[in-house]
């Protein structure tokens, strides 16, 4: 099942993405106002026998698709995480024992077709691609061989940086990367039973056409289960929650000379099975 949440005619609802366009849950099923009651309450059985034999309600693109789940608790990044990223950073340090972990707000990101921000104070915004854990039964201490059990389902993400911002502080990335509106998380959240939890996902970056990012979550470091397991080790996972799991070589910043986000690129996010997310660039206003 594809679950998205939209704007139309001047509301915020929901609904399960099908060919041809969207049904709308929000109408249908009233005592959800967001996918994400629906997620905490445990409620997919719900969601798929209200929408079934439905026709759409309102064409895919007649509507502006936001974030999946609107307003997230907690969106965890993970940095870091395929094979050869360490060696991109050309520091001699050895292979990371932990993941290294940031958060960013639900304001940093839009959804899908709607641009990327460049800020006004830097030309340096650069793209990766990553696949989203959604959480949908929280916990503590969740152990790996249990974690699809807590997963929702996944989504895709554009975790556009602002590359000059992430060293401002003498710890941290955070300024860099949570500029407004400068990533995106979407389309739609495919939910875990519609996926093999064994499956590896290959997932593809493209800007304006040209492939920047290809590799497979096979060569991950840190795998879903593990970065499930481990964040519950000192955080209370809460349904909707994102884990943002790491995106492969071949961000923008990595050629010579750097290859920067402009006004009127396209980047494209696709993984076989989830769908594409994809985003135009424009100047902040």
């Amino acid at each position: 099942m594809r679950l998205a949440s939209y704007r139309a005619g001047g509301a915020e609802r929901f609904g399960a993405v099908v060919d041809g366009g969207i049904i709308d849950l929000s109408r249908r099923l009233p005592q959800f106002p967001t996918l994400r009651d629906a997620v905490a309450a445990h409620a997919l059985d719900v969601l798929r026998a209200a929408a079934a034999g439905q026709a759409p309600d309102v064409a895919l693109d007649a509507v502006e698709l936001m974030i999946p789940i609107v307003a997230p608790e907690k969106i965890w990044c993970i940095g870091v995480n395929y094979a050869d990223r360490n060696a991109e950073y050309k520091d001699a340090s050895a292979l990371p024992k932990y993941p290294s972990l940031f958060c960013r707000t639900p304001s940093s990101f839009v959804g899908h077709g709607v641009p990327l921000e460049r800020p006004k104070v830097s030309t340096q915004l650069d793209y990766e691609g990553e696949i989203v854990m959604v959480i949908g039964k929280g916990g503590r201490h969740i152990p790996r061989d249990k974690a699809w059990e807590h997963i929702f389902g996944l989504t895709l993400c554009n975790e556009g940086s602002v590359r000059d911002w992430l060293h401002h502080g003498k710890f941290n990335v955070t300024q860099g990367k949570n500029f407004d509106r400068s990533g995106s998380i979407g389309p739609w959240i495919v939910t875990s039973d519609a996926l093999d939890p064994k499956q590896q996902f290959t997932l593809t970056t493209r800007v304006n056409g040209e492939v920047r990012q290809h590799d497979t979550t096979e060569r991950l470091m840190f795998p879903f289960d593990y970065l499930l397991a481990y964040l519950s080790t000192f955080a209370t996972l809460k349904p909707g929650d994102m884990i943002v799991t790491g995106t492969p070589t071949g961000a923008g910043v990595r050629f010579d000379p750097p290859k920067w986000l402009a006004p009127g690129d396209i980047v494209e996010v696709e993984v076989p099975g989830i769908g594409t997310l994809a985003n135009g660039v424009a100047d902040e206003a």
